[in-house]
């Protein structure tokens, strides 16, 4: 199954090919490395040309700059469905949004206005907090937890962009897996899951993550922090080191005797130019 977020103003992919992507955020157009675009682009080069800026990786594929050809601000506001956010073009190809994970924030307020009860959610490796902030505004408390103390300071930014200061969201800098022991020895429990681990980081005190080896421990922890009747849970997989089968049999057996349903598939986003879909991630939801 192919997951698509279609609801994008602010948001296009504009072509791909050999390699790179050409995005437009808002009023400004980028050139991100994309290896999965191993195609020619549909339009022509002087267009890649006029980018306001593109991501370059060294020749090794390890350390990466951005070439700016027009200036870009520090930092300029997108929205999606009425949540406003920053991006920028710095330290590293990332620019603050995987507009592939719209599709979630959309499915995960839904889960949340059906529930008709109060809801508390966790989200692990928060980013810069879109989920989070899609949970509170349905109505959720939400629990954001991420490794990256600035990751953390840009979603309380998003949080006040959004107009959503006063809804009750907890800002945590930790280890996800560390967090979530604790949260079960407090005997604290949750409605809803979101995890987007990365496929390899570090904690805030040196911890390695690698998705392969240590997402299943995960899972198996985030089920003791479950509540008895519990309303969902989203994984991303941004790794390929798994396939959509191990994903899908790993979550099915964290959820296993809660009954629901459980989807995997393929986040993708379909370029305007051509048509093509690029597959970001694999993903799987489970519902009650």
């Amino acid at each position: 199954m192919k997951a698509l977020s279609s609801d994008w103003q602010d948001y296009d992919l504009l072509d791909s090919g050999q390699g790179r992507k050409l995005e437009r955020f808002g009023p400004y157009t980028l050139v991100r490395p994309e290896p999965s675009a191993d195609w020619q682009p549909v339009l022509p080069q002087t267009t890649w040309d006029r980018a306001h800026a593109e991501f370059r990786f060294d020749r090794r594929g390890r350390e990466g700059h951005w070439r700016l050809r027009q200036a870009l601000p520090e930092r300029w506001p997108l929205q999606y469905r009425g949540l406003r956010f920053w991006v920028q073009a710095r330290e590293s190809r990332q620019v603050g949004v995987f507009p592939e994970n719209a599709t979630h924030w959309d499915w995960i307020g839904r889960q949340i206005a059906r529930a008709e009860r109060p809801v508390h959610v966790l989200n692990l490796f928060g980013y810069t907090g879109l989920a989070t902030l899609a949970a509170a505004r349905a109505g959720a408390r939400v629990t954001h937890v991420d490794a990256s103390k600035k990751a953390v300071t840009w979603a309380r930014d998003n949080q006040a962009l959004s107009g959503l200061a006063d809804r009750p969201v907890r800002w945590i800098v930790d280890d996800a897996l560390k967090y979530v022991s604790r949260e079960e020895r407090r005997g604290v429990r949750y409605d809803g899951i979101v995890m987007d681990p990365p496929a390899f980081g570090r904690g805030p005190q040196g911890e390695v993550w690698a998705f392969d080896r240590l997402f299943p421990g995960l899972c198996d922890a985030c089920r003791a922090v479950l509540a008895p009747a519990p309303l969902f849970v989203v994984v991303t997989a941004y790794t390929k080191s798994v396939d959509a089968a191990w994903l899908e049999a790993t979550v099915a057996d964290t959820m296993a005797g809660f009954g629901g349903s459980l989807e995997v598939g393929e986040l993708v986003t379909r370029e305007r130019s051509g048509g093509r879909t690029i597959a970001n991630a694999l993903y799987a939801r489970w519902a009650a």
